[in-house]
């Protein structure tokens, strides 16, 4: 009776699991995210001509404060972290600007950037009970709806082998994904009891098993991997360039803006209510102060990570020791490199089976919000106009070309950001009643 009490905790914020039981939701987590979690350090260090040494350096930093960073979400220091179940990871949401700043500047002014948008964002999350006020429920609402589509391309490109690769969309990869994914379903809908929750994980190990048989599977990133190794403090001396912190701190709003509907939206599908102000709080912070810390091992911005918000929705997987379980495992495989590397080699495809309906869950964990914010006239005006502009706009960003690259860069591959900015402006200026008068 006491193993079956302490199990079904992983459904409690708090409370004790067996260590055992633990590390598969733990390990679901950060497979989950793992090759999204590297994916914007391999194109950005590309990008500002990186040795491939150099990126694999950064991987492991990546993976060692990813860990971190999520140790202090789950368990905070002082005032920095949420005290919930929020992964931490490497944003895409930078990625376009990074791109821009890495050959026009070099990769130097890219840690400058961060390390000083990283600490103003860490900062404003000590100070959210000022500002986030203009972040009302339908705001909110609006941008994890926002969030669930942006990730939508990002699990269909996984599932067709990943972007860029030679054999997108190839029979391989439908074949794998599609068998992943099937995994994934069949497992949820025959497992029983808490086992029903592990369905990610077995459609991984599945997929990555089939993938193995196809010849999809690269083990060569593992020769003359070192078996531990610690990531060198400063490996890039920052450079300060004005346009390239300015740029960068406006993405770094935008990554907030993400923060404060990532923990909403797993408040809400994990937890059933609303995120405090003193979560929304910790939660900003440590994004920030944390970016800033990955900066000093010459590394971009870790920030809340969608991706497992998605997972928590599906699963409803909120204990805080069982996720901790898959941040000393993140930072193991930053220590121990040949483990990271092993991970590494997890196709895209496999990856896309598994996360396709946890990013459409994002988009229902919105839509539930919404719901309780009530379809009166105002709130449906603010959804239906910031989403329209927002995926619209962003998906012909042609549109764009008229403002200074800078603005190009913010806005116009990034849905989340023109949603917010949409919703927040229509939230300040519409009246409060716009109910006809019958």
């Amino acid at each position: 009776m006491k193993g079956t009490e302490s199990i079904e905790n992983i459904y409690r914020l708090d409370g004790k699991v067996p260590v055992g039981k633990a590390i598969p939701f733990g390990l679901q987590h950060i497979l989950a995210m793992f090759v999204a979690n590297i994916a914007p350090i391999i194109i950005v260090a590309g990008a500002s001509g990186l040795e491939s040494a150099q990126t694999a350096q950064l991987i492991q930093s990546a993976m060692i404060i990813a860990g971190i960073g999520t140790l202090i979400q789950l368990f905070p220091i002082w005032k920095v972290g949420s005290g919930l179940p929020i992964v931490m990871g490497i944003s895409f949401t930078f990625v376009s600007v990074f791109c821009y700043i890495g050959p026009a500047y070099g990769y130097p002014a890219i840690i400058g950037a961060v390390l000083v948008g990283g600490l103003i964002e860490g900062c404003l999350g000590l100070f959210a009970k000022y500002w986030t006020k203009i972040i009302t429920p339908i705001v909110a609402a609006s941008v994890v709806t926002a969030i669930g589509f942006s990730l939508l391309s990002v699990g269909a490109s996984s599932f067709g082998g990943g972007s860029g690769s030679e054999n997108f969309g190839s029979a391989a990869n439908w074949i794998l994904g599609s068998i992943t994914l099937l995994c994934c379903i069949l497992f949820n809908i025959f497992a029983k009891s808490y086992w029903k929750q592990l369905s990610v994980l077995f459609g991984l190990v599945v997929g990555y098993i089939i993938a193995i048989f196809m010849g999809m599977v690269d083990f060569t990133v593992l020769k003359g991997t070192a078996i531990v190794s610690v990531p060198s403090l400063m490996p890039f001396k920052p450079e300060f360039n004005a346009d390239a912190i300015f740029s960068v701190v406006l993405i770094f709003l935008v990554s907030a803006t993400e923060t404060i509907g990532d923990t909403s939206a797993l408040a809400a599908s994990g937890l059933n209510r609303e995120a405090s102000e003193k979560e929304q709080s910790g939660s900003i912070a440590c994004d920030g102060f944390i970016s800033a810390l990955s900066a000093m091992f010459g590394c971009m911005p870790i920030t809340s990570f969608s991706q497992n918000v998605g997972l928590v929705a599906m699963t409803k997987v909120i204990n805080r020791f069982t996720i901790a379980t898959g941040a000393v495992i993140m930072i193991l495989a930053g220590v121990f490199p040949a483990l990271g590397a092993l991970l590494t080699t997890l196709p895209d495809a496999v990856l896309g089976g598994c996360t396709i309906m946890m990013f459409g869950t994002i988009v229902i964990s919105g839509l539930q919000m919404m719901g309780k914010c009530g379809y009166s006239q105002r709130n449906i005006t603010i959804a239906a106009l910031s989403l329209s502009v927002g995926i619209g706009f962003t998906q012909v960003p042609e549109i764009f070309q008229i403002f200074p690259k800078i603005v190009q860069n913010v806005f116009a591959e990034n849905c989340v950001a023109v949603v917010f900015l949409v919703a927040v402006i229509l939230n300040l200026v519409l009246p409060k009643n716009m109910e006809a008068n019958v």
